[in-house]
């Protein structure tokens, strides 16, 4: 039975399931019914619980006060004559009370401990991969995923400790107030004092803990991306050894988080503070006044003096507790809020109601008097337009800052465009679904992007039903097979099944590129981007990396990015930028005929590169 019971209980929810793509609300409360929608049948039961054991406690104390006043009598015949109220303690307090707090217990660490959090970071980080490119650039990874943990603890503990105990304390409050004011209305006196002036303190005090608690989850998810940040770029740190620059830095987020670890200590010393004085001040009063009452023979019986003074020691226990409890509570919905306030910004790029998925692309792209400013007034692209026939292969060339891969992110819709319209077989980008475009379009980049997983998985993310086989063609394609084969991580995984370490740091830059080339081959687009493609490969690497691409290109529309000009000679058509404007265009031979910005471009190439020293070029 006990087994079917915790079965019961892992099965109330799921918490991945599937629950639509309503964005979160950016307000606490509002954002804790959109989390906890799926869980509310729980909880329901779990405040139920929290109730049921404050209203026991109140029994147990009445009970013992009554027997208390029986056995003045003597212990003649007490057990015969008051085996009933016995029998009851027995029930309540061996049986009812623990069978409870077992439920209790097992809901929250089979029920909602396993459930709750997941289901808050979940949807949180389904909505995050949904933001812009922009949205990542303009913070730390580090810091935005442990945001999405934080969120997760934090509604947990908000939750189950407001349930637990407001629940407890209302259902002992009232009912030590009513048994008090049933025995004489006088005794119930202090304990409603005291119930208005411990709401006066929390109402003081937990809204100051919250705004502190908020700034030092905010310090702290600092101190966090600054640690992270060194971490990810430990060689560039040891390279122009700045240990002790990385050192200070972090010195200095750990100062700030120390001065705001302060000032919420500042407030939770104020609380108890108060706190300690309302408590001694009920239990005095209570005390002295039941005594009084029953000294003077207005009829309190010592059965009333044991259980008011023990429903002062346990009121004042419990205040302790569940103040330090709602201490937890608003410390923790400072640090919700804070997560709310990083995570859930309004998505920038998002799908239209009514967008279509693109299927099979012919490849057919046109930039129609496009305008771009990353928000500002002008630069970067200004009135372009710029039209590319299906299986066309066109070459993006210019000095850096033209705009050349913004356009490119403006056709993945990374971005979308200020002015003007991106279109792709004649349907703007922005009424296609992002997911069904971007199936279309294989990109290769300078940065290449690896996961710390295997090689296997790594490859096989351009198509993720790919077969092994299939992924170990492209590899060899992409003349990657032969040192995957040497690879070896850690934990002594071997071959594609070795990981590749955090962002591929195991990989020099040139087997990190031929691993994207062989993610894109893999993936088979129609459209294919190449910026700087094979500038981490060297000279050998990418003369037989060239000659499959070209194998890769054909019948595929290609928009390449180069500032190693020879590399896209051979092009049907050269663009070249200059300030977000296209100021020439043609074949590689008419373009140096021309003898204008092309032209100059390759006469000062040394190596094939743009922007080398032209005195360099003459030696």
């Amino acid at each position: 039975m006990f087994s079917a019971i915790i079965r019961r209980i892992e099965r109330l929810y799921d918490p991945f399931a599937d629950y639509g793509d309503e964005a979160p609300p950016r307000r606490p409360v509002a954002f804790a019914r959109w989390t906890l929608k799926p869980l509310r049948g729980a909880l329901f039961v779990f405040a139920g619980l929290s109730l049921s054991v404050g209203a026991i406690e109140v029994g147990i104390i009445q009970l013992i006060g009554a027997l208390v006043d029986r056995a003045a009598a003597g212990p003649e015949a007490f057990f015969a004559d008051h085996w009933s109220l016995m029998l009851a303690l027995l029930i309540l307090a061996g049986v009812a009370r623990p069978i409870i707090v077992t439920l209790q217990g097992a809901l929250m660490s089979l029920g909602l401990n396993p459930g709750l959090p997941q289901t808050t970071i979940w949807r949180l980080h389904r909505h995050s991969l949904r933001q812009s490119l922009g949205f990542f650039q303009d913070d730390f990874a580090g810091r935005l995923a442990q945001k999405e943990m934080q969120a997760g603890a934090a509604l947990y503990t908000i939750v189950t400790d407001t349930l637990n105990a407001v629940g407890m304390l209302l259902a002992f409050v009232v009912g030590m107030t009513l048994a008090m004011a049933a025995v004489d209305w006088r005794l119930a006196i202090p304990s409603v004092l005291w119930i208005v002036a411990y709401a006066v303190l929390l109402r003081y005090c937990l809204p100051r803990i919250r705004d502190a608690a908020r700034n030092r989850a905010d310090v702290r998810a600092g101190v966090t991306g600054q640690l992270v940040d060194s971490f990810s770029n430990i060689a560039t740190v040891k390279l122009f050894a700045h240990a002790a620059r990385e050192e200070a830095a972090a010195k200095s987020s750990l100062k700030a988080y120390r001065s705001a670890s302060f000032r919420v200590g500042a407030e939770i010393t104020r609380l108890r503070a108060g706190l300690n004085l309302l408590n001694a001040a009920l239990m005095v009063s209570v005390t002295w006044l039941a005594f009084e009452m029953w000294s003077s023979g207005s009829g309190v019986g010592m059965g009333a003096v044991a259980a008011a003074a023990m429903f002062a020691f346990r009121a004042t226990g419990l205040a302790g507790w569940i103040a330090f409890t709602m201490l937890s509570i608003f410390s923790e919905i400072g640090v919700l809020e804070d997560a709310i306030r990083t995570l859930t910004p309004k998505l920038k790029i998002s799908d239209a109601p009514d967008a279509v998925d693109v299927d099979s692309a012919s490849g057919q792209i046109r930039f129609d008097n496009v305008n771009f400013h990353y928000g500002r007034d002008s630069g970067i692209i200004d009135d372009l337009s710029l039209e590319i026939s299906p299986g066309e292969k066109v070459g993006l060339v210019g000095p850096s800052g033209a705009g050349k891969s913004t356009l490119v992110s403006l056709l993945l819709r990374l971005y979308d465009v200020e002015g003007g319209a991106v279109t792709l077989d004649g349907h703007d980008v922005r009424t296609l679904t992002q997911d069904s475009l971007r199936r279309q379009i294989g990109v290769i980049t300078q940065e290449t992007a690896m996961f710390n997983r295997s090689a296997l998985e790594n490859i096989r993310y351009g198509r993720p039903n790919a077969t092994p086989e299939e992924v170990i063609k492209a590899a060899e394609r992409a003349r990657a097979h032969e040192f995957i084969g040497d690879l070896k991580d850690f934990r002594g995984r071997a071959g594609y099944d070795a990981h590749l370490g955090e962002r591929g740091v195991k990989l020099s830059g040139g087997q990190r590129q031929r691993i994207a080339l062989a993610r894109v081959m893999l993936k088979d687009a129609p459209i294919l981007v190449l910026d700087e493609a094979t500038s981490a490969l060297d000279s050998e690497v990418e003369a037989a990396i060239l000659e499959t691409l070209e194998h890769l290109m054909r019948g595929k529309t290609v928009l390449a990015i180069a500032h190693r000009l020879s590399t896209i000679a051979q092009m049907d058509r050269i663009v070249v930028m200059d300030q977000g404007r296209i100021v020439e265009q043609g074949g590689h031979d008419v373009l140096l005929a021309q003898n204008g910005v092309y032209a100059r471009l390759w006469s000062r190439q040394s190596g094939g590169f743009i922007g080398a020293d032209p005195q360099l070029a003459a030696e």
